[in-house]
């Protein structure tokens, strides 16, 4: 059973940042003494560049073994593997190649240059996890665009609908580039924890209409996501229009 989501709020961006890799590391180290092999789930863009470059900066001082970590991502842009607008390319560059990460257990969705559809990207993607997935997330992170989309479920598109699936593919993506891979819903509310990290007022109407007693997912599909614990972290601006 899912709870409502908690809502917390930072005085700015940095602050943010810090107090989400606090969390996570906080996190993985208790699965970790569970004996667990945690698995997270990455998301992209701004704020999560600036998160994965605080948890490289912070590793040398954490008693997290980053070989016992699975990583996966919510979305994923089907473009070449050296595309800059590949979510695992970014993480890459700002965290996995800074930290001993086991890299059977770094998870991509295939790109355009290595299978040649989404369609094929986004089978290959739930097979990996059918077998190599823990039947859950113990974080799994998003964002939220200013339309209310997360990961690449966006407004009225046919990818809100999917069920009996993991990874569908998306086209017309109104956010370019336009062909994407994302989890469903049944697939991101298999998780411990779902944190939503917003930063800037540019999201803060979104914030809202997410957050609102009353609305659609189809108008704002982040709504469609809740874990067994759900969790709003955001800048001040981002919390502007609570």
């Amino acid at each position: 059973m899912t709870g409502a989501p908690v809502v917390r709020r930072h005085d700015d961006s940095d602050t943010l940042v810090g107090d989400v890799a606090s969390a996570l590391l906080e996190r993985i180290e208790a699965a970790q003494a569970r004996g667990e092999v945690p698995h997270i789930g990455l998301t992209g863009g701004t704020i999560a560049d600036a998160l994965h470059r605080e948890l490289a900066r912070r590793a040398p001082d954490s008693s997290v073994e980053w070989s016992r970590i699975a990583f996966w991502w919510g979305d994923e842009r089907f473009v070449p593997a050296d595309s800059p607008d590949r979510n695992a390319l970014q993480a890459r560059e700002a965290l996995l190649d800074h930290v001993p990460v086991d890299e059977a257990h770094v998870h991509e969705v295939p790109a355009s240059d290595q299978v040649a559809t989404a369609e094929d990207a986004a089978s290959s993607y739930s097979a990996s996890m059918r077998e190599h997935g823990a039947g859950s997330f113990e974080v799994l992170m998003l964002g939220i665009g200013p339309d209310g989309h997360c990961a690449s479920m966006f407004p009225g598109h046919p990818a809100l609908g999917a069920r009996d699936a993991i990874a569908v593919a998306v086209h017309d993506s109104p956010k370019p580039p336009p062909d994407r891979v994302t989890l469903t819903f049944e697939a991101m509310e298999r998780s411990r924890a779902v944190w939503f990290i917003a930063s800037g007022e540019g999201k803060a109407e979104a914030v809202a209409r997410a957050l609102a007693p009353e609305g659609t997912v189809e108008e704002t599909p982040a709504r469609g996501v809740r874990g067994e614990e759900t969790v709003w972290w955001l800048d001040e601006e981002a919390a502007s229009a609570l």
